[in-house]
C-alpha cells in the first residue's frame, strides 16, 4: 500500500503529501507497531479523541492535553524512532499538519484570555470537535498498524 492510499483510506485527507513521499510503500515493522500502540493508547485515553460534553471540563485543561501530545509523541520518537521509520513518518506528518494548527492558534488565544469568554470557549470546543474527528483516523489506523482492536469508539457502544 502505498502512503497516499493509507491516509485516504483512513480519513485522513487534507494530509499534504510529498509526491516522491505518497508513493512510498507503507510497511510497518514489529517496533513500528510497538510505537503505535503506545501513541494509540495516549489518543484513546485523552480528550484528543473522547467527547467532552458542554458541562464538563475546562477548556485550558483540554488544550493544554491536545498539546501534549508533542512531548508523549517526541518520547516514543526517542524510545523506537529509529527502528520505526513508517510510524515516525505518520506521527510527523499528524503532530505538524493536523495538531500543530490547532495548538498554534487556541495557544495565543489563551494567553490572550480567550477561555474567559463563552463565544471563544464555544469557538474551541466546535474547532476540538473537528479536530477530535481527524484523530480518531488517526487512532483507528494506529490500531491498525499495531494490530489491535480499535476502542476509539468504546464510549459511543453498549456494553
Amino acid at each position: 500500500m502505498k502512503w497516499r492510499d493509507l491516509f485516504e483510506n483512513w480519513g485522513l485527507t487534507g494530509i499534504k503529501l510529498n509526491l516522491k513521499f505518497a508513493e512510498l510503500e507503507f510497511k510497518p515493522n514489529p517496533q513500528d507497531e510497538i510505537a503505535a500502540w503506545n501513541m494509540y493508547v495516549e489518543l484513546i485515553t485523552r480528550v484528543s479523541t473522547q467527547s467532552l460534553l458542554p458541562e464538563h471540563g475546562d477548556e485550558k485543561s483540554a488544550l493544554d492535553s491536545i498539546y501534549k501530545l508533542f512531548s508523549i509523541t517526541r518520547e516514543i520518537l526517542h524510545d523506537y524512532g529509529m527502528k520505526c521509520n513508517d510510524f515516525t513518518k505518520l506521527a510527523i506528518v499528524v503532530l505538524n499538519q493536523v495538531i500543530r494548527p490547532f495548538t498554534s492558534k487556541w495557544h495565543k488565544a489563551c494567553l490572550a484570555g480567550a477561555f474567559s469568554d463563552p463565544e471563544h470557549c464555544k469557538d474551541f470546543r466546535i474547532e476540538l470537535e473537528e479536530l477530535q474527528e481527524k484523530l480518531r483516523a488517526y487512532t483507528n489506523l494506529l490500531a491498525n498498524m499495531a494490530k489491535v482492536e480499535d476502542l476509539t469508539n468504546l464510549e459511543n457502544q453498549d456494553i
